[in-house]
């Protein structure tokens, strides 16, 4: 796929995150981009309108336009559940128009550059982002496409002319096996996406399998507080491994964390991964300090995000004085410890931790900043099968909130409803602390009433998950405001 000979690209299930980054990368080559959804709001929408894209909110065969070069469709979507899938594998379309997945259009885009994936199950979206962003300021500008918007990107992608791509890369479904890396920086391996992997082995090998693919004058930028990845990342990769750690043996290793004033204050030592160096033991503290950071983003899980883009940028040559500069400059992506506004005093935060692993390092995070105030948590729990399989790994996630309100599951198109009810959940969180206050409420408007009489001046309230519970924040603000 040569970019300069594709001029109109239509996009099936525009709106999914994925879908996003890339219409947004292909409109800022100068190709026209036009794609369907359903009517239903998403994150996404502000990006895709942002940038003039086109979308049609119906699912129709009549849609497609004859005149496309490049037919490219979501996952989620196959020719049983989608008219428009249905009809582009029929003729008299087969054939006449190249049609492509989601993770084919992104492989064929990123293999044609240097690409960089950034890969784990959690962090993702902030480390691309992330970055990206510091490699714009030092002025490498590189491609980027990250899974949310960004608000100093204006929306989830870069373009440029340079060589570079960084791409946030989804192990759903082996979308890996697309992808032909230079580069990977690898944040973390959390079993999850229990639908499409039965255990936690095969949700393993397929980051090992993918790291294989690094080339010899490739690179690995390897968390190494990461058990599994300590024990895999060398044995498997070919290429040059960078390892990164919070007070423990590593390439790169943070230490001296502190917070204050909104900000998180750290500093860094080079070249003391004390297994495989023993050069390290015998430089000066002066010769492996790198000196201080600061970052604006919370989170000892932020920390360890920084560290992958200190890690990765001086592999990539970055100068040490503009990583300090510009990381520390980076303010975040949509939907992550994102403050939407107050309602009555109460700050309302939007979040899109869906794993419990993320739900405990948010709230850690938070309790941290907010201290003793009241934090009243409403999570949307995503997917039945993965509040199935993680029910009591949730359960146990919740320790720094005061409150929990749980909404009904929101289920995927993909999956088979059933087998677990969000009051399983609550009947848990009860069951783990007497403290904790949990309750189930159905729907967001109903949580919407609910959060409109109980909330108090001083209140936390952190929306979270990734379906759409971010709404009850914007309805809350906007009849403020009327």
């Amino acid at each position: 796929m040569e970019l300069n000979k594709i001029n109109k690209i239509y996009m099936i299930g525009i709106k999914g995150v994925g879908m996003t980054m890339l219409a947004q990368f292909f409109a800022g080559n100068g190709v026209e981009v036009i794609g369907s959804d359903i009517g239903e709001k998403f994150m996404t929408d502000e990006v895709l309108k942002k940038n003039k894209i086109k979308v049609i909110e119906r699912f129709d065969a009549k849609n497609i336009p004859r005149g496309a070069d490049l037919i490219i469709y979501s996952s989620a979507y196959n020719p049983e559940n989608n008219v428009e899938v249905g009809a582009i594998h029929e003729l008299p379309l087969r054939g006449k128009i190249k049609v492509l997945t989601y993770a084919q259009a992104l492989g064929n885009v990123f293999n044609q550059k240097y690409g960089i994936a950034v890969v784990g199950s959690h962090g993702k979206t902030t480390t691309t982002a992330w970055l990206g962003f510091v490699m714009r300021e030092a002025g490498i500008n590189p491609n980027v496409m990250a899974g949310a918007s960004v608000p100093q990107f204006g929306g989830a992608a870069l373009t440029s002319q340079s060589d570079y791509l960084i791409i946030e890369a989804d192990e759903y479904q082996n979308k890996f096996t697309n992808l032909n890396p230079k580069g990977v920086v690898l944040n973390n391996i959390d079993y999850d996406h229990p639908d499409f992997f039965k255990n936690e082995k095969e949700y393993m090998d397929v980051f090992i399998e993918f790291i294989k693919k690094i080339p010899k004058k490739g690179f690995l930028t390897a968390n190494f507080d990461d058990p599994i990845i300590r024990k895999i990342a060398r044995v498997n990769c070919a290429g040059k491994v960078i390892t990164y750690a919070i007070n423990e043996a590593a390439d790169y290793v943070a230490y001296d964390i502190k917070y204050h004033n909104g900000k998180q204050f750290f500093k860094v030592k080079f070249g003391v991964d004390m297994e495989l160096s023993s050069e390290a033991s015998e430089l000066s503290s002066e010769e492996c300090d790198l000196g201080d950071f600061s970052i604006q983003l919370i989170g000892k899980h932020n920390i360890s995000n920084a560290l992958a883009v200190i890690a990765s940028c001086i592999e990539l040559g970055v100068e040490l004085v503009d990583i300090r500069k510009y990381l520390s400059e980076f303010t975040g992506t949509a939907r992550r410890m994102e403050v939407m506004g107050e309602f009555k005093g109460a700050v309302i935060i939007d979040d899109y931790a869906h794993h419990p692993t993320e739900v405990k390092a948010t709230l850690a995070g938070a309790r941290e900043i907010f201290g003793d105030k009241k934090i009243k948590v409403v999570f949307h729990p995503h997917t039945f099968t993965r509040t199935k399989a993680l029910l009591d790994d949730f359960a146990k996630s919740f320790g720094d909130a005061d409150e929990v309100i749980v909404l009904d599951i929101y289920g995927s198109a993909r999956e088979e409803h059933g087998g677990v009810s969000s009051a399983d959940l609550v009947q848990k969180l009860k069951a783990k602390s007497y403290k904790l206050q949990a309750k189930y409420i159905p729907s967001l408007k109903q949580c919407e009433e609910y959060l409109r009489e109980n909330v108090e001046k001083g209140d936390v309230v952190i929306l979270m998950g990734a379906g759409d519970v971010f709404r009850i924040g914007e309805w809350l603000l906007k009849t403020q405001l009327m």
